[in-house]
């Protein structure tokens, strides 16, 4: 088991400094994302299920307008944008002051999020392989990134899962992407290892079970499970009964070292995170 280690991001000059781990709600202003339970289209909604993840004890929102997953019908840039504008719009309007991370492939969309709408952190699920303009974009931007791994596209991804050694692989390819964004100046990197995104089920576990090792690169490490195929697959059932999965593994996540949580059910994993760091507290470890 570890220790957590304490980890800092530099919001455009407020730094801010966390010594415990950080949970990110998700909301997804889409029609079609894989959890049902997550979509939020109307305003009034999107006001609720935030306060609602506020009061349970989420620390930022992680608002996405594009669903990556295999099937999903394909968003314009514009139709992003919309549904993005009407999301975070809401999302300051029932907490001034949360963090926002905007989960887009998309330089143009991570730029106007930024500069127009307010959003504080860009969540790319391609580590930057989607769009040639994102790295640049977010160093002139100024803001944290998180940099998840991820081959192909959405669609293509299921085809792309062929590794030597799943986790040696990813740590290779994190590492070049890294060095990527940091020629250009892009310094607050979050890693994701990308669970469910060009990997088998059994891969994702090998990375659960080796994610320890992504410590090398010093950087906060952000866990994203929840409710995916890679819970509820292995149980024979669906995203609507994997809660308990996902605890679980979110729990195995804290214990090798994460520091982040992206999750769909914040008070289960508020309470994950409570009762993993008292036992770190109290292990003498």
């Amino acid at each position: 088991m570890r220790e957590f280690k304490p980890f800092s991001i530099n919001l455009q000059g407020r730094l801010i400094i966390y010594d415990r781990p950080v949970i990110a709600g998700i909301v997804n202003v889409t029609p079609d994302s894989f959890y049902s339970g997550s979509r939020v289209i109307e305003r009034e909604a999107v006001c609720r299920r935030v306060a609602e993840m506020i009061n349970d004890g989420a620390e930022w929102i992680d608002v996405g307008a594009y669903s990556s997953r295999p099937s999903a019908d394909d968003v314009s840039p514009s139709e992003e944008l919309d549904r993005l504008a009407e999301g975070i719009e809401a999302i300051r309007k029932t907490a001034p002051d949360i963090i926002v991370s905007v989960d887009t492939f998309r330089a143009e969309v991570a730029r106007y999020a930024v500069t127009q709408l307010g959003a504080d952190i860009i969540n790319d699920i391609s580590g930057g392989d989607l769009d040639p303009e994102m790295a640049a974009t977010v160093a002139r931007l100024n803001v944290p990134y998180i940099l998840m791994h991820m081959r192909g596209t959405p669609s293509t991804m299921s085809t792309l899962t062929e590794y030597n050694d799943v986790t040696a692989d990813v740590l290779a390819e994190i590492a070049e992407k890294i060095n990527r964004f940091a020629l250009l100046g892009v310094n607050d990197i979050i890693i994701d290892p990308g669970f469910g995104f060009a990997k088998t089920v059994e891969q994702n576990y090998r990375l659960l079970h080796d994610l320890e090792l992504f410590q090398v690169f010093e950087r906060p490490v952000l866990a994203g499970m929840s409710r995916k195929s890679m819970i509820y697959k292995p149980l024979g059932t669906g995203p609507d009964n994997a809660l308990y999965g996902t605890v679980a593994a979110n729990t195995i996540a804290l214990i090798k070292g994460a520091s982040i949580l992206r999750v769909h059910d914040v008070k289960a994993a508020a309470d994950t995170i409570k009762t993993v760091s008292l036992t770190l507290t109290n292990s003498g470890l």
